[in-house]
């Protein structure tokens, strides 16, 4: 049954600039596809069609998080003031460890599963652990709840301790058990954590199931010098040359974490690949990594999304990401001149449509894109004008959403949807 709700639309086409539609309409067919987007009803062909009326609040596509790992979120916040690789060994494996124990795993993958949509995310890309029943668990969570996700077992076998280095043929079976039981809006994720982690063995098996499945692919690329130096010593070439050798970089989608140090031939090879970058504001600021070129990326035409990296993040508030992302790029502009600071679009874009074309036609209000969308009631963030102004006086619909986004919080989000189904509290 076809659907058509009504409010005060905004969305992005293209990074530039904002869709706005005071009261307008955007019709829902059954499969949860957009049909039309309108100023008035009559031109949706809305005879016999249920109207769900918002009023005055903002309806925008909802949020998108191309890099979250879902098992460090017990240490959001934690251990901020350390570099990349000593936070990994003091905080992140020994809290990774802990998922060999399914109730355990449980009953934080609940807790993130409930804030993801608290927070408005919809569609993830969600490192697990090498554990495979309990990423089963965060998958099953997942989908009961209605979200889109692509979730991936890790695969890790040197450089990590003992419990967390999986032989390849364990990976290989149980990456194999979560394909054959989820493929639909949650779905396995091919997952080399990175390539200091993975043996040449690891990372041909990693490619060799991304090729037999037509899987996707995440994993990390040039984020700290440190870890790069290691790459090349290890494959003896460069980050995402070592990627592409095993048939992890664009050979099926592709998207790579940070990318702070990327540039010449790894950067034509994302460009003719279509690797996509996940930018990751605050854990550029957190593990002393350095601000991603997003600037230069956008302008060569590389694919740019946003991505909260809990726990290198602090934060999986995506409209606060694209703050941060907003605020980072003008630190780097402070010392490159060529870099232009992000514009609002920019950053939305990036958080909606850009990122959510990573699950295909996912983060806009054009015709044929799925119906994820948030209901954003923000009527006390709107201070009254003076009593002798005029109309020109209040918010533009695009001021109150760049108010929602600054100040803002998941309280104001009063409906979810994803796929046109709303997604209750999980």
């Amino acid at each position: 049954m076809k659907t058509i709700y009504k409010a005060n639309i905004l969305y992005t086409k293209d990074k530039s600039r904002f869709e706005v539609m005071e009261n307008g309409y955007i019709a829902v067919d059954s499969d949860g596809r957009v049909t039309g987007v309108a100023t008035d009803l009559a031109s949706l062909d809305s005879e016999g069609v249920q109207v769900v009326d918002y009023g005055d609040c903002l309806l925008i596509p909802a949020m998108n998080d191309l890099h979250v790992h879902a098992s460090q979120y017990r240490n959001q916040g934690l251990a901020m003031d350390l570099e990349l690789m000593q936070w990994l060994q003091r905080y992140t494996y020994p809290e990774e460890m802990k998922y060999a124990d399914e109730e355990y795993a449980e009953q934080m993958y609940r807790r993130f599963v409930r804030d993801l949509w608290r927070f408005g995310t919809m569609r993830s890309c969600i490192f697990a652990t090498i554990h495979t029943e309990s990423t089963r668990l965060l998958m099953r969570l997942l989908q009961d709840a209605g979200m889109g996700a692509m979730v991936g077992k890790v695969a890790m076998d040197r450089n990590c301790p003992e419990p967390l280095a999986e032989p390849v043929g364990e990976m290989v079976s149980g990456f194999e058990s979560l394909v054959e039981e989820y493929s639909g809006l949650v779905r396995p994720i091919v997952t080399p954590r990175f390539v200091p982690s993975c043996t040449p063995q690891m990372l041909h098996a990693c490619g060799q199931l991304a090729a037999k499945y037509q899987l996707p692919v995440q994993s990390h690329l040039s984020e700290n010098r440190e870890e790069m130096a290691t790459v090349e010593s290890l494959e003896g070439t460069w980050y995402g040359d070592a990627y592409d050798r095993y048939g992890l970089f664009g050979q099926t989608p592709t998207v790579m974490a940070h990318c702070v140090y990327t540039e010449g031939s790894e950067l034509d090879l994302m460009r003719q690949r279509g690797v996509m970058v996940a930018h990751c504001p605050t854990s550029n600021l957190n593990v002393s990594t350095g601000i991603a070129p997003i600037r230069r990326f956008l302008d060569e035409g590389i694919r740019v999304g946003l991505g909260s990296d809990i726990s290198g993040g602090h934060d999986l508030s995506m409209l606060r990401t694209m703050v941060y992302a907003i605020q980072v790029s003008k630190v780097r502009y402070q010392q490159d001149h060529s870099q232009l600071p992000l514009t609002l679009s920019e950053a939305f874009w990036m958080a909606t449509k850009s990122g959510g074309s990573f699950f295909g036609r996912v983060g806009s209000f054009e015709p044929g894109y799925d119906f994820d969308a948030l209901v954003i009631d923000d009527s006390d963030l709107r201070l009254a004008s003076h009593p002798c102004g005029t109309k020109s006086d209040r918010y533009s619909l695009q001021e109150r959403l760049e108010r929602y986004i600054y100040l803002g919080d998941d309280r104001h989000i009063v409906h979810r949807f994803c796929c046109g189904k709303e997604i209750m509290k999980p």
